[in-house]
């Protein structure tokens, strides 16, 4: 595939298509609005070897697959990296980009996936804290290590050993990326740590912060010096509390999506919480646009492949997860859709796929980047509502 150009790319990012409307990416619907009673062990958990339909991957050369708007390159061109897995393989794959927002999908398959019944889907791709809680219910099936041996081989460090799934068993991520700060040079000084962000007089009523709860509460938890990876009821609450504080102070403008970019260039807002991927794609019109790594350090985040209970191609869906681990295939995808590349070995493909983006820290991160990432933990169903209220209450959510 020749390189698309920056204004090609631009347009066509995943999060802007989702722009306007509420409906952005890591945001959408409160949780607090999906609330169910707790009485012991939760009514829609399962266990997954409970929920298996046979797998008629040899006999039905077909793959369905859910995932994020602008989050594949071009599908219909003969050398896309979907054309040419239908080409090697004989997989029909009918790819639907209907995954707006975790919690919205989430609200559409619960009903069906809690009572094991089918979702017609062989594969959906879900953000860390989803996958985790869709796994927790039981709701996801198991992987066959030996069906998927470059995932294995060829995932970056920094992903493995997460906490809800340390051996790969149920997910593969499919992109990731870097939670920060960005700011518009032409407006305003370098923010060099997410305190400055949420203290400077001058940047009084000109800053935002995300509307996702575990990006914003992730920074807000390291600021009180407690660990996302691991906190307890009490530092969240002087997490909070002090983002309650902040918020009357008038120093965050608003809480937002992905929409915080135009704001950034137009100058309404001069600095702000932002996501790894908005900020190559904004850089492509707007030099001044820059990305921080906070000395609180940066989180670090995946959107994940995951086979849903009942699916009926698993076989064929782990010959895509091997695929798309492929360094060269992964390039091809990195190429265009501008976040991290999960895959050992894609930064050296990427010489003959696009040689500009080779060098780019925002799509292959150093070490040093990566060594101060730090990821959120797991929630139970009942923190999740509990705290997801809260930070609702705060944020006007």
């Amino acid at each position: 595939m020749a390189p698309q150009s920056p204004a090609e790319r631009a347009a066509l990012s995943r999060r802007g298509l989702l722009k306007g409307g509420g409906v952005v990416a890591f945001a959408g619907i409160s949780v607090a609005a999906l609330k169910l009673p707790f009485f012991g062990v939760d009514p829609r958990k399962v266990d997954p070897a409970d929920c298996m339909a046979p797998d008629v991957s040899d006999s039905e050369m077909k793959l369905i697959v859910s995932n994020w708007p602008a989050y594949i390159d071009p599908k219909k061109k003969e050398t896309s990296t979907l054309s040419v897995f239908q080409q090697q393989t004989g997989i029909s794959v009918s790819y639907t980009d209907d995954v707006n927002d975790n919690n919205e999908f989430y609200a559409k398959v619960k009903n069906q996936l809690g009572s094991c019944q089918t979702i017609d889907r062989d594969m959906i791709v879900l953000t860390d804290w989803m996958a985790a809680r869709m796994i927790s219910l039981g709701w996801i099936q198991p992987l066959d290590a030996a069906k998927v041996p470059n995932l294995h081989a060829n995932l970056i460090e920094p992903l493995r050993n997460r906490q809800w799934d340390p051996d790969l068993e149920f997910h593969a991520p499919w992109q990731s990326g870097l939670t920060g700060i960005a700011y518009n040079a032409a407006k305003t000084g370098e923010i060099k740590s997410f305190e400055e962000l949420l203290t400077r007089s001058e940047l009084n009523g000109k800053i935002s912060l995300l509307s996702e709860m575990r990006d914003t509460m992730g920074f807000m938890l390291k600021v009180v010096g407690a660990d996302p990876s691991d906190f307890s009821d009490d530092e969240w609450g002087t997490a909070i509390d002090r983002l309650r504080e902040v918020v009357a102070s008038g120093q965050v403008r608003a809480f937002t999506g992905n929409e915080y970019i135009q704001d950034l260039a137009a100058g309404n807002i001069v600095a702000c919480e932002a996501w790894s991927g908005d900020v190559i794609q904004a850089q492509f019109d707007n030099p001044d646009i820059k990305f921080v790594t906070p000395e609180e350090g940066l989180s670090l985040w995946s959107d994940n492949m995951l086979v849903p209970n009942l699916a009926t191609h698993e076989a064929n869906a782990e010959k895509w997860i091997d695929y798309y681990y492929e360094p060269e295939v992964a390039a091809k995808l990195a190429a265009w859709v501008n976040y991290i590349c999960p895959v050992k070995g894609a930064q050296e493909a990427m010489e003959k796929v696009d040689p500009s983006l080779v060098d780019n820290k925002l799509i292959f991160p150093d070490d040093e980047t990566l060594s101060v990432t730090f990821d959120f933990m797991p929630l139970s169903e009942k923190q999740i509502t509990a705290y997801q209220g809260e930070f609702d209450d705060v944020t006007g959510g």
